[in-house]
């Protein structure tokens, strides 16, 4: 069993990234991954993803598409406020606006750049360039 599911995904999926292949399985699934996924989907960093049902549980499989320069998570979680983000732009991200940190919020996972036009605070959880 994992500690950690979603810096195993994130892992995974870089290392998959850097030897060149074109898709990897994440295995377990769970919503915070899907949401994860689904925001880097959106962003262009991976392809395509869908879930199957293998017998022992779900598997998540993605399409690469080689855009990620790095992704992982953030250890330990920390809360922030929509004011500090920048802070947490210089020690995460290599450029201001370049890639994403995830946020947690109270209206749900999404990237710092949309918490920040929402005035919203909340955890940050991962980051992805």
């Amino acid at each position: 069993m994992f500690n950690d599911p979603l810096a195993a995904a994130l892992t995974k999926i870089l290392n998959a990234e850097k030897v060149g292949k074109k898709e990897v399985e994440l295995k377990p699934a769970s919503k915070m991954i899907k949401t994860i996924l689904t925001i880097m989907n959106e962003n262009k960093y991976l392809g395509s993803f869908e879930e199957i049902e293998d017998g022992k549980g779900r598997v998540l499989k993605v399409n690469l598409i080689g855009n990620i320069n790095k992704c992982g998570v953030v250890k330990p979680r920390f809360s922030t406020k929509f004011t500090a983000f920048e802070k947490w732009e210089k020690r995460y991200l290599p450029a201001k606006d370049f890639g994403f940190i995830f946020i947690s919020t109270p209206q749900g996972v999404m990237t710092h750049l949309q918490a920040k036009e929402k005035k919203l605070g909340g955890k940050l959880i991962a980051y992805c360039y």
